[in-house]
């Protein structure tokens, strides 16, 4: 069995910060998520891997290549236009063994990948589906099942009292390959709204399964920060690199903490970073490799990705700032987005 990576969204809900990446790529914890989502893959067995690519696709190639430094062989599914997520998985076709596991690649997670194929082989039908529980499911789609598990329909946004669960579609998948056919070819075809409504109406056999652990989709600037809050807070397994000097403090290699700066914890400094005298870093920051910060710098509830330059006596305040940025000096941010296209309040 192998497994197909759906990263070839446009990520417009992260914008503007995936307008020069896909979304996969944003660093989670100072390395791409995507990178932690194919260790992940590696060390539960899966070895062959293809990744469906559309948005700054040699973004993703140039990084991964072959993927012999992982200890796994990637392949790319390249679309000439936007597919959807049924149609990318259409378009890997011939990439894919005659049973494989589907992941929406901006979906973070905690996920037994053998528990979920131990469940589909329990039930003889063509898709599984890996569902997750939230408390509210208004803003998702609620799946209604029988005792058996398998999925009756999807109830599109309801209200939460008119919910049929709290379970919802988690964006993972293990399929036959023979749904596929259920698939048109060549066009833009949604898996929530076109694809498993049709195999349920068919009778082919859609199921789904809860799926324990940690799952956050990470679409929004709001729930990207959340997500490293919730990491820093150890809400997951994904691992924090650098040495752990106390207690929610991660310092990474071949750092320069000024005289007077303070750690407030949980912080992450990654490798190579300079924090100048008397800063303030924390609470929940995340200071990517190679930043510099000027003295009297303040920074709390913020991600920085790598190579920021942060002048002296600037506060920021909730904000992600892109790979290579500078912020001048005596500067107020609050709530601020930035890449080296633009700037967007939250």
């Amino acid at each position: 069995m192998n497994a197909l990576l759906l990263a070839g969204g446009l990520g417009t809900r992260l914008r503007p910060l995936t307008e020069t990446l896909p979304k996969p790529m944003a660093p989670v914890v100072n390395r791409p998520w995507l990178e932690h989502l194919v260790e992940r893959l590696r060390d539960q067995g899966i070895r062959d891997i293809v990744i469906a690519v559309k948005h700054h696709p040699d973004k993703i190639r140039n990084h991964f290549g072959s993927g012999k430094k992982w200890g796994v062989n990637i392949r790319y599914a390249v679309e000439k236009t936007l597919l959807g997520t049924a149609g990318a998985i259409r378009n890997a076709e011939p990439f894919l063994d005659d049973r494989f596991a589907v992941f929406n690649a901006d979906i973070v997670h905690d996920v037994n990948i053998a528990s979920l194929v131990r469940f589909h082989e329990t039930h003889g039908g063509l898709v599984t589906i890996g569902l997750t529980e939230v408390e509210d499911p208004s803003h998702y789609g609620a799946v209604e099942q029988d005792g058996e598990g398998r999925i009756l329909r999807f109830v599109e946004k309801p209200k939460k009292e008119e919910a049929p669960s709290r379970r919802i579609n988690a964006g993972i998948y293990v399929m036959e390959k023979r749904a596929l056919a259920y698939i048109p070819t060549e066009r833009e075809v949604s898996i929530e709204r076109e694809t498993f409504p049709l195999l349920i109406r068919e009778g082919a056999g859609v199921y789904g399964t809860l799926i324990p652990g940690f799952w956050m989709d990470m679409g929004t600037r709001e729930r990207y920060r959340t997500l490293h809050w919730e990491i820093l807070n150890r809400k997951t397994g994904i691992p924090i690199p650098g040495e752990e000097r106390s207690s929610g403090i991660w310092v990474g290699r071949n750092c320069r903490i000024g005289k007077g700066a303070l750690l407030i914890p949980p912080v992450l400094i990654g490798d190579r970073a300079e924090i100048g005298d008397r800063s303030i870093i924390g609470p929940y920051a995340v200071v990517g490799p190679n930043c510099r910060l000027g003295s009297g710098v303040r920074c709390s509830e913020t991600i920085l990705w790598e190579g920021c330059v942060v002048r002296d006596e600037t506060h920021l305040h909730q904000c992600v700032i892109g790979c290579g940025l500078e912020i001048g000096s005596r500067q107020i941010m609050h709530q601020a987005v930035m890449n080296r296209l633009g700037v967007m309040e939250a």
